[in-house]
C-alpha cells in the first residue's frame, strides 16, 4: 500500500561506511569531554554590555561648578554619538561621574573610542588645568568580587597588613586573576606633622619645607662619561634610608634664619587617616576582595586561591593567623552547576526508561546516545563562540534533552516500523526508513530552532544574559541533525534485532553474558583496589543491570509493548475515529477550553514577576549616614547594626555562614555599576549555607524579619535585601523628577516622598531619594580686594589652607617594598581646630614692598561660615533629574506593589516645571515583553515558510500552527489551577519554545497522511492511519520533553556521585534552580501536555475539514467554470454558496474522502 520509496544520500552513504562514522563518533566523544574540561566553569554568563565610565577630578570645585564647567561639555558631545541608549551623570565636590550606556549592538571597544573621541572635543571647554584628566574606561560585570579572603589574629594592623600583601601578591599572580583589592587595611605614611605656631615664629610656610625635603631626597641621573671604551651612567643618589634623617634637614626661612625641621615638627613613620574599616562578627580584619579576569574559570580560579592559602599557612604564616574565606561565588557555582547537571542525569535516565518500554533496551540506547553525542559536539563549537559553562547553558541542555532526542525517536522508531522483525533487510530498512523521514525531521527541526533565532538578537542586558540559551538550543539541535542522520543509523544497522533474535537471550544467562559479567568484574574490582570505588559502584550496577535485563525486564518490556500499548492504540483510535465522524466537534470543545482558559486565569489571577527568585543566599544590610559622615563615625554605628542584625539571626546561626561589615569600599549593591567609595555608608554581608544544607529551613524568615525591624538608631537610613536573581536590573520602584530647577526639583521630591508615604501602600521597603542638600560645608569667604591690598593671592591663600589640613606630599620615601608618601601638615589638633586656621598667619613675601617678608593672619582677609550645600547633582540625558526609589518587601508582589504606587502618582499634584515619570525595572519589563511578543510574531512567520515550503499549501501549515494558539490552553490551566507566578521573561520563552516543540509534532502526523494518500489511501482513511502510526513518536517525543523538564520543574536533586562513591544520593527537592528556572519548565510541562491531546485529536479533525472544505471549493468553482487559483481570494466561497443558496440549487460534491 505504502510502498513509495525514498532515500536520504549522506545517510545512505553512512550506512555503507559504517567504520568511518564510528571513528568520527570516538573522536567527537573524546574531543567533546576535553573541549568540555576546559569550558570556564562560572554560575551566570560573563556578559559585556557597552557602558562607558567618565571620571574628571577637578579639585577645590562645588558640585554645581563641576556640573557646569566639566559634566555639560562632555554631556553636550555626547548627546551627537550615535547607538548611545541614555547617559546619567553625577557632579560631586572636585568629581564629575559619567556614565554611558550604549544599545547592547554596539561594540564595547566602539563604544570607547566614540566616547573618547567626544570627551577629547569637549576639552578644549573644560578648564585648562585639571587635577586628573578625564579617565575613561568600559564597566564589566566580571570586575567584581569572586570571594573576599578574611585576615585576622592578634597581630598590630601593620603586621597584618604585611601579610595580606604578601597572600595579595601571590593571588594577583594568577593568570584567572585580575586584581585585588584591600579593604580596612592601614596604608604606610611618612608623618611631618608640624606644630603652626612654631612655624609661624620661625616665618616659615610650608612651601618652605617641602622645598627642603624635596631636594634632599634625590636620585639624579648625571650623563654618561667615558671610560676604557665604555660610557657608564653618572648617578647621584641620595635618597632617605630612614625616616628620621627627615629630622636633621635644615630649613631656610625667608629672612634667612636656618632650623631643623625636629625644631617645629615631628616625623613619624605611621599610617594614613583610616577610611575604609572591615570586620567580621565584631572583630576587625584586613579583606582581600578578589576580582577575577573576564573569560576565566571561576572554580579553577578559587581552587587556585585556596591552594596558595593552605600553602602559606603551613610555610609562610604564623601558627595565629585566622584566614576564612567568605562570599565565595564558586560555592554557588559549584553547587548549581552540580545540581543542574545531575538534573540532566536524572532527565537523561528517566527518557531512556521510557524508550526502553516503547522500543526495547537496544533501541532505547540508541537513541539515548543522541543526547551525550550532541552535547559532545555543542562543547567542541562552544570555545570558538567565547561561551562559558554556566548555569544558563546547563538549562539549555536540560530543555535540549528532551528535543534532541526527537529525530533520533522518529528515526529508529521508523527504521524499526519498517524492518518489521527482519521481514526487510535491516540495511534497507534503516536507508528507507531515514529517506522516509528526512523532510519531515528537518522541517520540524528547523521549526523548533525558529522559534529562538529570533532570541538570538535580543538586545538590552537582559537579551544578553539570556543570549546563550538560544545559540546552545541551536547548535545542540542542529547537532542531532547530524547524530539522527548518520550516527543512529549505523548503530540501527549493527545492532538493531528482530524480536526472534532478541527472545533468544531472554530468560537466560548467555556465554557472552556470563563473558560480560566476568569482565565487568575484573574492572570493579580493579577500581575498588585502586580507589576509585564510583567506577567500580557503576561498572556492578552495569553487571546487575544485564543480569536484570535477561531475566526480568524483558518481560515487562514485552507485555509494554505487545499487549498494553497495542490495546491504548487500539483505543485511542476508536477515539480519534469518534471525533473524526463528526470533526468539528474537537474544535468546539477546544475553543470553549480556551474561554474557559482565559475566564479561569483572570479569576485565579496568578501574580506576575519579571524574574523568578527564591530563597535569599545573601542578605545585605546597607546603612547610609548624613553627608559628611566621618568614617569612624560611620564604623561605630555599624558595631549597633551588628548588633540589631545579630538579635534576629542569632550569634552562631548554623544556616549563617559568614556575617562580613564594610564600611566606606564595598558598601554598594554588588550588582550596581556604582562601586566607588563612600565613608558614610556601610554594608553588613549576610552569606547563608547552601540551600542542600539547610534540610529545609527557610532564610526568608531572617530577611523579612530584619525589613520589618525598628532600627532605632537616629540618622541612618538603613535598607534590607538580598541578591539580585539574574541579570542587573533597576529597583522596581524608581520615580525620575526631571527638570533644571533644583527649588522645584527638590519640592517634588520632597513632596512625592511624602504623598506616597502617606499612602501606606504595603510592600515598599523605603522609599529613598538620591538627592543631598543638606552636605555640612565650611566656607572661607576671601575679602579679594583686601588681600590683594595686603600683596597676597587668593591662590596663596587656599594652598596654605589646604597644606594645614588636608597636607602637601613633599617627596616619596621608598624601601625595598614599596613608596611612601611624606606628608607635611599641621598638628592633629591645631588641623581640626577652626580657630586656629582662622587665626592663621600667612608668610609670604610682599611684592609692593620690595620683596619684604611678611606675616598677614588669615581672619584679616576672610570670613568663615558654616554653611550647607549639595552633595551631588545628578543628571539624565541632559536634565537634571532626582530618583525616588524603593525594592520590594519580601513576599510582597513587585508588579503589584508597582501597580500600587503608580494608582497613587496619578493624584499627586507637582509643582513647578518638572517631569514625572515612573521608570527602572518597569522600562526593563515593558521593553522585554515587546520584544517577546515580537519574537513570537518573527518565530510563527519563520515555521509558515518552512511548512509552507514543506506541504506547497497554505491551509496545512496553518493548521499546525493553530496547535500553537491552542497549546497555550493548557499554560494557563495549569499556571491558574497550581496558581503558580508567571515570570515575564521565563515564562516569556517557554511559551516561545513551546511554539517550535507543538508544531513539529503535528508536521509528524500531517507528513504522514500526505504520504499515505500519495500511496493510495482515501482521505479518512489515511487520516486515521496516520493518527495511528504517528501516536508513538508523538506520545515519545513530548513525553521525552516533559520528562527531560520534570526533575528540575520539582526541584528533584540527586548527588550522583555521591551516591556512587559512599552510597548517599543526598536526595532533596528546591533550591535556586527549580527557583529560577521552574516557571520556564512548568509553562513547558503544561503546554505540552496540552498540546500532544492537540496533536493526537484536534489537528486530524481540522485536516480533514479543511481537506474536504477544499474539495468542496473545487466542486464549486467548477460548477461555475472559474479557475481553480481564485479560491484563494477571500471570501469567494463564500460569496459562490450564497449564489448557489439564492438560486436554490444543491451541487453533488461526491465522495469527499477519495
Amino acid at each position: 500500500m505504502l510502498d513509495k520509496i525514498k532515500e536520504f544520500k549522506p545517510s545512505s552513504w553512512a550506512i555503507d561506511n559504517k567504520m568511518t562514522v564510528y571513528l568520527i563518533t570516538l573522536f567527537i566523544s573524546l574531543a567533546g569531554i576535553m573541549a568540555y574540561n576546559s569550558l570556564p566553569k562560572e554560575q551566570f554568563p560573563d556578559i559585556t554590555v557597552p557602558t562607558i565610565y567618565i571620571n574628571t577630578i577637578n579639585g577645590g570645585n562645588s558640585p554645581t561648578n563641576i556640573e557646569n564647567t566639566i559634566t555639560k561639555p562632555i554631556e553636550k558631545r555626547l548627546k551627537g554619538i550615535s547607538g548611545i541608549k541614555k547617559f546619567n551623570s553625577t557632579s560631586l565636590q572636585d568629581v564629575s561621574v559619567i556614565v554611558v550606556e550604549f544599545h547592547t549592538n554596539v561594540k564595547v571597544e566602539v563604544a570607547k573610542q566614540k566616547v573618547k573621541d567626544a570627551v577629547d572635543e569637549a576639552r578644549a571647554d573644560m578648564p585648562a588645568t585639571l587635577t586628573r584628566e578625564p579617565m575613561i574606561k568600559e564597566i564589566a560585570f566580571s570586575e567584581f568580587p569572586i570571594m573576599y579572603i578574611n585576615i585576622a589574629g592578634k597581630y598590630d594592623l601593620k603586621q597584618l597588613k604585611k601579610y595580606a600583601e604578601d597572600l595579595e601578591d601571590r593571588v594577583e599572580g594568577l593568570k584567572e586573576i585580575n586584581e585585588v583589592k584591600l579593604v580596612g587595611a592601614l596604608d604606610r605614611e611618612i608623618q611631618v606633622n608640624i606644630d603652626a605656631y612654631k612655624l609661624q615664629a620661625a616665618q616659615l610656610t610650608l612651601t618652605d619645607i617641602q622645598r627642603a625635603i624635596g631636594q634632599e631626597n634625590l636620585t639624579i641621573s648625571g650623563g654618561n662619561i667615558p671610560l676604557n671604551g665604555m660610557k657608564p651612567t653618572l648617578s647621584i643618589k641620595s635618597e632617605f634610608k630612614d625616616p628620621k634623617e627627615i629630622e636633621n634637614i635644615i630649613v631656610t626661612s625667608a629672612s634667612g634664619a636656618k632650623l631643623f625641621i625636629k625644631d617645629f615638627a615631628t616625623v613619624v613613620d605611621g599610617f594614613k587617616e583610616q577610611e575604609s574599616y572591615s570586620s567580621s562578627k565584631g572583630k576587625n580584619v584586613i579583606t582581600l576582595n578578589v576580582v577575577k579576569r573576564s573569560g576565566e574559570n571561576l572554580i579553577d580560579a578559587a581552587d587556585k586561591i585556596e591552594e596558595i592559602i593552605a600553602d602559606m599557612k603551613k610555610n609562610e604564616f604564623p601558627q595565629g593567623l585566622d584566614i576564612t574565606i567568605s562570599g565565595d561565588q564558586s560555592d554557588k557555582t559549584k553547587s548549581s552547576l552540580t545540581d543542574l547537571i545531575n538534573t540532566i542525569i536524572i532527565g537523561f535516565i528517566l527518557v531512556t526508561v521510557v524508550l526502553m518500554f516503547f522500543m526495547g533496551v537496544t533501541n532505547a540506547l540508541f537513541v539515548a546516545l543522541s543526547v551525550p553525542l550532541s552535547m559532545f559536539i555543542a562543547f567542541l563549537v562552544m570555545p570558538s563562540i567565547g561561551f562559558s559553562f554556566n548555569m544558563i547553558v546547563l538549562f539549555s541542555f536540560i530543555l535540549a534533552l528532551g528535543i534532541v532526542v526527537d529525530d533520533a525517536i522518529v528515526v529508529i522508531e521508523n527504521t524499526h516500523r519498517i524492518f518489521d522483525n527482519g521481514k526487510i533487510e535491516i540495511k534497507t530498512a534503516a536507508k528507507r526508513a531515514v529517506g522516509e523521514v528526512f523532510m519531515p525531521v528537518l522541517s520540524g527541526t528547523i521549526t523548533t530552532l525558529a522559534p529562538f533565532i529570533p532570541l538570538v538578537f535580543w538586545q538590552g542586558i537582559i537579551g544578553k544574559f539570556m543570549y546563550f540559551l538560544p545559540v546552545t538550543l541551536i547548535i545542540s539541535l542542529l547537532a542531532s541533525l547530524f547524530v539522527a542522520y548518520i550516527i543512529n543509523p549505523v548503530f540501527a544497522v549493527d545492532f538493531m534485532k528482530s524480536h526472534e533474535e532478541e527472545s533468544k537471550e531472554h530468560g537466560k544467562i548467555t556465554k557472552k553474558a556470563r563473558l560480560q559479567l566476568i569482565v565487568y568484574g575484573l574492572v570493579a574490582l580493579f577500581s575498588y583496589l585502586t580507589g576509585h570505588f564510583a567506577v567500580g559502584n557503576f561498572t556492578v550496577f552495569l553487571a546487575f543491570f544485564l543480569v536484570l535485563n535477561r531475566l526480568w525486564l524483558y518481560k515487562a518490556i514485552e507485555a509494554w509493548q505487545f499487549r498494553i500499548w497495542p490495546g491504548f492504540v487500539k483505543r485511542y483510535v476508536k477515539v480519534l475515529e469518534w471525533f473524526l465522524r463528526k470533526p468539528w466537534r474537537p474544535l468546539l470543545y477546544v475553543v470553549i477550553l480556551f474561554v474557559f482558559s482565559i475566564v479561569l486565569f483572570a479569576v485565579r489571577s496568578p501574580k506576575v514577576v519579571f524574574f523568578p527568585s527564591g530563597d535569599p543566599n545573601n542578605v545585605y544590610v546597607y546603612v547610609k549616614l548624613p553627608e559628611g559622615t566621618d568614617p569612624k563615625v560611620t564604623n561605630a554605628v555599624m558595631r549597633r547594626v551588628e548588633a540589631k542584625v545579630e538579635s534576629v539571626i542569632g550569634k552562631d546561626n548554623h544556616l549563617v555562614e559568614s556575617m562580613i561589615t564594610n564600611v566606606t569600599i564595598g558598601v554598594t549593591d554588588p550588582a550596581d555599576g556604582d562601586q566607588n567609595s563612600y565613608p558614610n555608608k556601610g554594608k553588613i554581608a549576610i552569606s547563608f549555607i547552601g540551600f542542600e544544607e539547610r534540610e529545609g529551613e527557610s532564610t526568608s524568615k531572617y530577611l523579612q524579619e530584619l525589613q520589618a525591624l525598628d532600627w532605632g538608631i537616629a540618622g541612618a537610613d538603613i535598607v534590607v535585601n538580598k541578591e539580585q536573581s539574574g541579570p542587573p536590573t533597576p529597583k522596581p520602584i524608581s520615580i525620575e523628577i526631571i527638570g533644571e530647577d533644583f527649588k522645584d526639583l527638590n519640592a517634588n521630591s520632597d513632596g512625592l516622598k511624602k504623598f506616597i508615604s502617606d499612602s501606606k501602600i504595603e510592600g515598599v521597603v523605603s522609599l529613598k531619594s538620591d538627592f543631598v542638600n543638606n552636605k555640612p560645608e565650611i566656607v572661607f569667604d576671601i575679602d579679594r580686594e583686601r588681600a590683594l591690598r595686603e600683596g597676597i593671592s587668593t591662590y596663596q591663600l587656599a594652598m596654605e589652607i589646604r597644606g594645614a589640613v588636608y597636607g602637601v606630599e613633599a617627596t616619596k620615601f621608598r624601601d625595598v617594598d614599596d613608596e611612601y608618601p611624606v606628608q607635611l601638615r599641621y598638628n592633629f589638633d591645631q588641623r581640626i581646630d577652626i580657630e586656629t586656621l582662622r587665626n592663621l598667619k600667612i608668610t609670604y613675601r610682599d611684592m609692593n614692598m620690595g620683596g619684604m617678608v611678611r606675616s598677614v593672619p588669615l581672619a584679616s582677609v576672610c570670613d568663615i561660615r558654616y554653611d550647607y550645600t549639595y552633595a551631588g547633582i545628578k543628571r539624565k540625558n541632559n536634565k537634571r533629574v532626582i530618583t525616588l526609589s524603593s525594592d520590594i518587601k519580601d513576599g510582597y508582589n513587585p508588579n503589584e506593589v508597582v501597580a500600587k504606587v503608580e494608582r497613587a502618582m496619578k493624584n499627586y499634584k507637582k509643582t513647578g516645571n518638572v517631569i514625572v515619570k515612573f521608570a527602572g525595572d518597569k522600562e526593563e519589563q515593558q521593553e522585554t515583553m515587546s520584544f517577546l511578543g515580537n519574537a513570537m510574531l518573527t518565530a510563527i512567520g519563520l515555521m509558515l515558510l518552512v511548512l509552507v515550503g514543506l506541504f506547497n499549501s497554505l491551509g496545512k501549515p496553518l493548521i499546525i500552527l493553530s496547535e500553537i494558539v491552542f497549546s497555550i490552553v493548557g499554560v494557563l490551566i495549569g499556571v491558574s489551577v497550581f496558581k503558580m507566578d508567571m515570570s515575564i521573561v521565563m515564562t516569556g520563552i517557554g511559551i516561545i519554545a513551546l511554539g517550535g516543540i507543538v508544531v513539529r509534532n503535528g508536521i509528524l502526523l500531517v507528513e504522514f497522511a500526505e504520504f499515505a494518500r500519495e500511496g493510495g489511501m482515501n482521505l479518512y482513511d489515511a487520516t486515521v492511519e496516520a493518527g495511528r502510526t504517528r501516536m508513538t513518536p508523538v506520545i515519545l517525543t513530548a513525553t521525552a520533553a516533559i520528562l527531560g523538564l520534570i526533575p528540575l520543574a520539582v526541584g528533584l536533586n540527586i548527588n550522583f556521585e555521591s551516591l556512587l562513591s559512599s552510597g548517599n544520593p543526598k536526595i532533596f527537592f528546591g533550591g535556586d534552580n527549580v527557583a529560577f528556572f521552574g516557571p520556564l519548565s512548568w509553562t513547558m510541562i503544561f503546554g505540552l501536555l496540552f498540546a500532544t491531546v492537540l496533536t493526537l485529536l484536534l489537528i486530524p479533525a481540522m485536516y480533514l475539514i479543511t481537506e474536504r472544505l477544499k474539495r468542496k471549493s473545487d466542486v464549486i468553482l467548477k460548477h461555475f467554470e472559474l479557475p481553480l487559483a481564485v479560491k484563494y481570494i477571500p471570501f469567494l466561497i463564500l460569496i459562490l454558496r450564497g449564489i448557489l443558496a439564492i438560486q436554490g440549487k444543491k451541487i453533488d460534491y461526491g465522495n469527499l474522502d477519495r
